[in-house]
C-alpha cells in the first residue's frame, strides 16, 4: 500500500510513500525531451516534456511509479485492488495502457487542467506491459502549483475526483475516503475545552489531547485521515532545508516498520522508499527504508535534450555520520 501527499512553503512539493514487501529494482529516472515513448495503441511521440521520477526500467522503458515533468506537473500511481476495472480497447477513444498514462499525460500536460482535457476521450485499456508484467491495479493522484485532482479506472468508468486535501491513500475509492474524514471534524491540534457533561470535572493531563482519536493503524483508510490530518497542521519554515524535512516527517507519520503488516508467512510491508520533489527547481529527493539520509537528483543538472534515459540506483545502504 501507499500514501502520496502535496506540500507548499516558498516552493512547491510532492512525494509518496512507496509501501510493498518487496522491491522491482526501481531507479530514479530522467526522461529527456528526445527520449521516444512507443505506446501500445497510439503513435509513438518524443517526450516533449522531460521528466524525472522514481521507475523500474524494463528493456530502456521506464515503467514510472510516480513523476514530475519540467513545468512542475506531478503524478503518481497507488494500489488500487479490487476497484481498479481496466476495460479492452475500444473504438473511439484514445487507448492508453494503465502503465504508460503517467508518461502519456506528463510528457503533454502542463496543468491538471490540462489533464482534465486529455483524459475526456481516454479509455484506460488492460494491456499487459508483458508476459511477466500484468497490469497493477492502480488508481493516480496527479498535482499541479495550484491543485490536485484523483483518477480511478472502476467498473462503470473512469472517475475524477478533485481533492481538496492534496492527499491519496488506497482503498476504499476516493469519494469515500473524502466522506470518511466527517467522522474526524472534532480533531484538533490544540487541547479543546472539556464537554462530556456537565458538572463532571475531567482533567487535561496530557499535551496533544485534541488528537485523540485520530488513527494510527495502517490500513488506508486510516492512514488517509491521518496524513491528511497531519499534512494541513503541519507548519514549517520556507527554507529548502525546512520544508523537505517536514515533508518527510509528514510521509513519516504513516510509514511502515517492518514486522507490523505481515502478507505471507514471513513477508512484510513496509515503506520501501519516500519520495520528495520540488517541483519548481525539478530536485527528486528520497530516503529508503534502511537507508534515513536524504539522497537528490537534480534534473536540469543532466542533458534534458538527449534522447537517452538516465538512471540512479538508489542508495539502501545507511548512511550514519561518525563525529569521532
Amino acid at each position: 500500500m501507499c500514501t502520496v501527499i502535496t506540500y507548499a512553503t516558498k516552493n512547491h512539493y510532492f512525494g509518496r510513500n512507496l509501501d510493498l514487501e518487496l522491491s522491482y529494482n526501481e531507479t530514479v529516472t530522467v526522461t529527456p525531451r528526445n527520449y521516444v515513448f512507443s505506446y501500445r495503441h497510439v503513435d509513438e511521440k518524443k517526450a516533449n516534456l522531460a521528466l524525472i521520477g522514481m521507475a523500474t526500467v524494463v528493456d530502456q522503458y521506464p515503467l514510472y511509479y510516480d513523476a514530475t515533468n519540467e513545468k512542475g506537473l506531478s503524478m503518481a500511481g497507488l494500489n488500487f485492488p479490487a476497484n481498479a476495472d481496466y476495460k479492452p480497447v475500444e473504438t473511439g477513444k484514445v487507448n492508453i495502457a494503465s502503465f504508460e498514462l503517467i508518461p502519456w499525460l506528463l510528457t503533454q500536460c502542463e496543468t491538471v487542467e490540462d489533464v482534465k482535457a486529455k483524459m475526456k476521450d481516454v479509455n484506460i485499456t488492460n494491456t499487459a506491459f508483458s508476459e511477466q508484467l500484468p497490469p497493477s491495479p492502480l488508481h493516480w493522484m496527479v498535482s499541479d502549483r495550484n491543485q490536485s485532482i484523483v483518477i480511478e479506472a472502476v467498473a462503470d468508468g473512469i472517475h475524477i475526483y478533485d481533492d481538496p486535501v492534496g492527499v491519496m491513500t488506497n482503498n476504499p475509492t476516493f469519494d469515500k475516503q473524502l466522506f470518511n474524514l466527517n467522522n474526524y471534524r472534532y480533531l484538533s491540534n490544540r487541547t479543546l475545552p472539556e464537554t462530556f457533561a456537565p458538572g463532571l470535572p475531567l482533567d487535561e493531563y496530557s499535551r496533544g489531547m485534541g488528537g485523540m482519536g485520530l488513527p494510527g493503524d495502517l490500513s488506508s483508510a486510516s492512514r488517509f485521515v491521518k496524513v491528511a490530518w497531519t499534512k494541513m497542521n503541519s507548519v514549517s519554515g520556507d527554507s529548502e532545508s525546512e520544508s523537505i524535512s517536514q515533508f518527510f516527517h509528514i510521509l513519516g507519520s504513516v510509514d511502515q516498520q517492518r514486522g507490523c503488516c505481515e502478507v505471507a508467512p514471513e513477508q512484510y510491508e513496509i515503506t520501501i522508499y519516500s519520495s520528495c520533489v520540488n517541483v519548481d527547481k525539478g530536485i527528486y529527493y528520497y530516503t529508503t527504508y534502511e537507508n534515513s539520509q536524504i539522497t537528490a537528483v537534480d534534473m536540469h543538472k543532466e542533458n534534458l535534450d538527449g534522447d537517452t534515459i538516465i538512471t540512479y540506483p538508489l542508495i539502501k545502504g545507511q548512511q550514519i555520520h561518525y563525529c569521532n
